[in-house]
């Protein structure tokens, strides 16, 4: 707690390795995967498709595009629109943010792709994600946990004022949810 601060949120590089892993399982060597970032430059936004691309592990995939979306569904819409046209056998889309994921899985419906023929990852369980899920367009995304980045504020605020020592980073947790567990967040 030197300057008086300490923050608790997502370690976005770990919590994008949990898209990375997911779409380790489900793919295979040289499968075609599309990025839709969120703001290029933005650290926790660039975290999350860092961290994805370590959680692939060994696995080489065939990175056809990444494009900015600036976390908006608009964006979503046509950044993926132009991925599916050039890679009309698209393995997998991975996206940084909500909203654009939902825009992604409207991409998706809108080019009549059946929902198993390609993987859709996004990133906050937010804005349409549900929805999308349900539906079975999007496999997967990434939770964070509002909630506890308050709760985890708080105890360090307490923390502080008893004079204990207090991490300036306080990661809050993220989890990987799917259709079969997403009544849970």
């Amino acid at each position: 707690w030197k300057n008086g601060t300490a923050l608790a949120t997502t370690n976005n590089f770990e919590a994008g390795k949990l898209a990375g892993q997911y779409l380790a399982s489900v793919l295979k060597e040289g499968d075609s995967l599309g990025i839709l970032e969120g703001v290029p430059g933005v650290p926790a936004l660039d975290d999350r498709v860092n961290g994805m691309l370590e959680g692939l592990g060994g696995l080489k995939l065939n990175v056809v595009g990444r494009a900015p979306t600036n976390c908006t569904e608009e964006l979503g819409i046509s950044a993926a629109e132009d991925l599916l046209t050039k890679t009309p056998d698209l393995k997998a889309l991975y996206v940084a943010c909500g909203p654009p994921a939902a825009g992604a899985a409207r991409a998706i419906s809108n080019a009549g792709i059946a929902p198993d023929a390609i993987q859709l990852v996004g990133f906050d369980f937010c804005c349409g994600e549900a929805e999308a899920m349900t539906s079975g367009i999007e496999d997967a995304s990434v939770a964070q946990f509002p909630t506890k980045m308050a709760e985890y504020g708080v105890d360090a605020l307490v923390k502080a004022i008893r004079g204990e020592t207090v991490p300036s980073l306080i990661d809050s947790g993220a989890a990987l949810v799917t259709k079969e567990n997403m009544s849970q967040f």
